[in-house]
């Protein structure tokens, strides 16, 4: 397995903030590497230290082999980044923002030109390529952003937050554009705090908190770490917020739950085995009237709740 990314305590600090705090990290060349985690857990810190935009505090990294702060001249030509805020120039059109980019990667006219009509049109946004990008809606500009990432084909493609403010129909598309870039032996690393982006897209990813990687494994991995059986979530009354912990203890003592904690203001999650047959066992447990019940199965969502006792947009 080559490697394409390697990471030894890599840390990023601001005065006594740990923005990231020693991450070490093998991400194979090929694979589509997620990064999942609230805003402000690290994931943009850290893509930028291994895309040579900030420098790390200590440890190091590196990209097909070269060193981020020896070599990040060497690494600009083989990445691409497509950043969480707008890199975008209002008064060129769509397709001379793509070719700008190929023109800074001294790639051939001819080539350029062809693949940036290939581009948009897998984009869905040919008709407009030779409209201003300032006449654009913000999910369009966006998927142009995306497209000036990766017009010099990179080896190694960084996307942060790719999909922010998008419509679920362009999301898709991403996704599908996404995917069928990833076959052309690119590695790329995504960032996101979508836990539907993340199982659906990662081979493999890690949760991140406070600069700190709490969990790693692939989707079903890191999912299966809880069990089977269903997850059950629910809403007590105000009046009786204060006496969750006492609910809670209930809740464990059947003999069918796996665990159970608070989470949120007013809300108790729980994962039990047939626990949906079983849930008149556990409103009778609880003695309390059970508010906007929910059933599932398990996510990455309620990987996060499990290691940090919080919803990833808490």
């Amino acid at each position: 397995m080559e490697i394409a990314i390697e990471t030894k305590d890599l840390k990023k600090n601001y005065g006594k903030i740990n923005a990231v705090n020693g991450i070490n990290l093998e991400i194979p060349q090929g694979s589509l590497f997620g990064f999942l985690g609230p805003n402000g857990a690290g994931k943009t810190t850290t893509i930028s230290m291994l895309s040579t935009i900030l420098p790390p505090s200590s440890g190091s990294a590196k990209i097909l082999g070269y060193d981020i702060e020896k070599d990040d001249s060497k690494i600009k030509e083989h990445i691409g980044v497509c950043p969480q805020e707008l890199v975008i120039y209002d008064r060129l059109t769509a397709k001379e923002n793509i070719q700008l980019i190929a023109q800074m990667h001294k790639m051939n006219r001819s080539d350029y030109k062809e693949r940036t009509d290939d581009l948009l049109g897998r984009m869905g946004l040919l008709e407009r390529a030779n409209d201003k990008i300032k006449k654009f809606s913000g999910g369009m500009k966006r998927r142009v952003n995306l497209l000036m990432a990766v017009i010099h084909e990179p080896e190694v493609l960084f996307l942060d937050e790719p999909t922010a403010g998008l419509d679920p129909q362009s999301r898709r598309t991403v996704y599908d554009f996404i995917k069928d870039f990833q076959k052309n032996n690119c590695t790329i690393i995504l960032t996101t705090h979508n836990m539907e982006e993340a199982d659906d897209l990662s081979d493999e990813l890690v949760i991140i908190d406070n600069g700190n990687i709490i969990a790693q494994g692939t989707p079903a991995e890191l999912k299966g770490r809880l069990g089977e059986g269903d997850i059950i979530e629910f809403k007590v009354e105000e009046n009786v917020r204060s006496e969750r912990d006492q609910i809670v203890s209930k809740i464990k003592k059947l003999d069918f739950v796996k665990w159970a904690k608070k989470v949120g203001k007013s809300r108790i999650i729980l994962n039990g085995l047939d626990a949906l047959r079983k849930i008149s066992e556990i409103m009778e447990a609880v003695e309390v009237q059970m508010l906007d019940i929910s059933i599932r199965k398990n996510t990455l969502e309620d990987v996060f709740i499990d290691l940090t006792g919080r919803r990833l947009r808490d």
